[in-house]
């Protein structure tokens, strides 16, 4: 009888192929920074802040850079494919790190069906059919589906090819992508009319608090995101330690000129059609194929010329970011698999190309399915963004962590001014997530909810030993829990937004959400209670997590992006602010050196394990 051949992650890790450059790196999260964004979200910063959304983009950047700069530490010093679901995991345990790598992978498998839907909006200018109009937004017809199953499929083939084959490949069509934007910039600024930025309501005519609103629901965060993939192809660099933090805040750096100055010439060439503002502008031309409409209607022959190019554009920068993201969730996936919170079999590599292709198959088939809920570049960027900056504020917490419990391992590029840099990107990050606006932040929390119980079905009775009986348990009223409060606060809350009278909406948003962490809580606590004493820390080191969450969405609902508006902008920011900074501080602390961070230590510098490492394993 055949014995079923166990794989592990340090073996998968050792076979993936260590063959990118800086340069390929570089153009990996450049390729992942200029898609859709690029081309679809200047016109949604417009339509959602006015001429005030260039400042939208410039605090963003510069809010995901202070991200960045401690992301690279932290991935400088330990290079990982599907780095981000990782670290959570030496930082505080599988039970965190599970959390946070189910609500990374939500952001990370939903992006390649936005940027097939983002090439499907320009494809549409010249292709019938693909759209039909529902209030003030296009979604995609079942034969827009249908094209956009087959664009994924050729996302998928790319990957199927090997990391070599696709770097390169990615390289070239970066060039193009950075070359066309700088050109679509420099003519846009010949049509440039200064009195666009005082037009329908002055320079920020939706009011001050939609410039922040902006960041995650307009698609700006979502575009600077991509800066990640240098991080996430980390374990397939040749140097990694040094060329990871160089590519990744160079990329940042680079998207921050490049955005704003694209989204001050698109408000300054604006020739307005009529019956269109700020307010409805993603419903006319100027929002399926915003630069296009732009160039091609400016009268001058040499811009509409130049217009047809982008239309070319439209299948590769979209593309190209699509491409890169399914190779991201599928390292997604096998980081997950290699944390032991999904099944081993996704470890598993193409002999020739040494590709996850299990995980890659199966990122495909989600990436498909997520047509169906969201079949709008404009209804889904918002969700798929704020969901993956949440799990974003774990790296300036892994980065003191890793200070703190592993003080002597390598680190070719050490942050100064970590202690101050660090808080302020944890807040900058979670704030972000609270700009996003109730309806999105209330779905967020839910699915990330959605999935813990998969954690107590596969995780907790193999690895932690706890009996199925009581996993089982816990998994199906968590469950239900948290399907059932999505159902209520879709129908009674959120959607339509006006048809419940205020108290129906207040009374039906408080209940499911203190019934819901009541339950998550009470979970929590007696799991660990069933853990010996020396190994409760891997629940209870959660707790700031549920702090941060209940906080966000609670002051949400009843701030300026919420639905019972009682503390108005600026002041239910700066209330998060401080709540923020104090959660900052129990995270930190509440990290603990985790027996997969003393394997690292052990890979580096061939230590001996400690007594007082708690495993989970035993």
């Amino acid at each position: 009888m055949k014995v079923k051949e166990k794989i592990s992650a340090e073996e998968s890790d050792r076979k993936l192929k260590k063959v990118l450059t800086f340069q390929d790196l570089f153009f990996l999260s450049m390729g992942g920074i200029i898609g859709s964004g690029w081309l679809l979200g200047v016109a949604a910063g417009a339509g959602t802040a006015g001429p005030a959304s260039v400042l939208s983009w410039i605090i963003g950047g510069v809010i995901v850079l202070f991200i960045a700069l401690t992301l690279a530490e932290v991935a400088g010093s330990i290079p990982k494919s599907g780095a981000i679901v990782r670290y959570p995991h030496l930082s505080y345990g599988s039970y965190t790190g599970f959390i946070f790598g189910w609500a990374y992978l939500i952001g990370a498998i939903t992006t390649p069906t936005i940027e097939a839907e983002a090439v499907l909006n320009y494809v549409s200018t010249y292709v019938p059919g693909l759209f039909r109009t529902v209030g003030n937004v296009a979604i995609l017809t079942p034969f827009g589906i249908l094209i956009g199953v087959f664009l994924i499929m050729g996302f998928f083939l790319l990957n199927w090819f090997g990391i070599k084959f696709l770097g390169k490949f990615n390289s070239i069509a970066t060039w193009w992508k950075l070359i066309l934007p700088s050109l679509t910039f420099v003519f846009l600024l010949f049509m440039f009319n200064g009195s666009n930025f005082t037009s329908y309501g002055g320079f920020a005519p939706m009011g001050i608090g939609s410039i922040f609103y902006a960041i995650p629901a307009a698609g700006i965060i979502f575009s600077y995101l991509g800066f990640r993939q240098s991080v996430e192809f980390g374990g397939e660099a040749k140097n990694p330690q040094k060329d990871i933090p160089r590519a990744t805040i160079l990329s940042i750096v680079t998207a921050i000129a490049l955005y704003s100055l694209l989204q001050l010439a698109f408000i300054g060439a604006i020739k307005w059609p009529a019956g269109i503002n700020w307010a409805n502008l993603t419903s006319s031309d100027l929002g399926t194929s915003p630069f296009f409409t732009e160039l091609k209607y400016s009268g001058i022959a040499l811009f509409a010329a130049f217009a047809e190019l982008l239309l070319v554009d439209a299948w590769i920068s979209p593309s190209g970011t699509g491409w890169i993201y399914l190779g991201t969730s599928s390292r997604v996936l096998y980081g997950m698999a290699a944390d032991g919170y999904l099944p081993s079999s996704l470890l598993k590599l193409q002999k020739k190309t040494a590709v996850p292709y299990l995980a890659l198959i199966v990122s495909t088939v989600i990436s498909v399915f997520f047509f169906l809920p969201f079949p709008s570049w404009y209804l889904f960027v918002g969700f798929s963004t704020s969901a993956t900056v949440l799990t974003y504020i774990i790296s300036p917490v892994a980065l003191q962590i890793f200070r703190k419990n592993a003080p002597d391992i390598k680190k070719p590029f050490k942050l100064k001014y970590a202690s101050i840099i660090s808080p302020i990107a944890f807040v900058g990050g979670a704030l972000i997530v609270y700009w996003s606006g109730i309806t999105t932040l209330t779905m967020i929390i839910y699915a990330t909810f959605v999935g813990i119980p998969i954690f107590y079905i596969t995780y907790v009775p193999n690895k932690l030993k706890i009996s199925k009986v009581f996993s089982y348990t816990v998994a199906f009223i968590e469950f239900i829990t948290s399907i059932s409060s999505i159902i209520l606060n879709y129908m009674y809350v959120l959607y339509p937004p006006s048809d419940e009278p205020m108290g129906i909406k207040n009374l039906v948003f408080m209940t499911t959400l203190l019934f819901s962490f009541a339950v998550f809580l009470i979970s929590t606590w007696l799991t660990s209670k069933k853990m010996e004493s020396n190994k409760r820390v891997i629940f209870t080191s959660a707790y700031w997590f549920f702090a941060l969450l209940f906080s966000t969405i609670l002051v949400s609902y009843f701030g300026s992006f919420g639905i019972d508006t009682v503390i108005p902008f600026p002041w239910d920011t700066f209330l998060m602010i401080p709540i923020y900074t104090v959660i900052y501080f129990f995270a930190v602390r509440a990290g603990y050196k985790t027996e997969d961070l003393q394997k690292i230590i052990e890979e580096q510098y061939e230590l001996p394990i400690l007594p007082e490492i708690k495993s989970e394993k035993d």
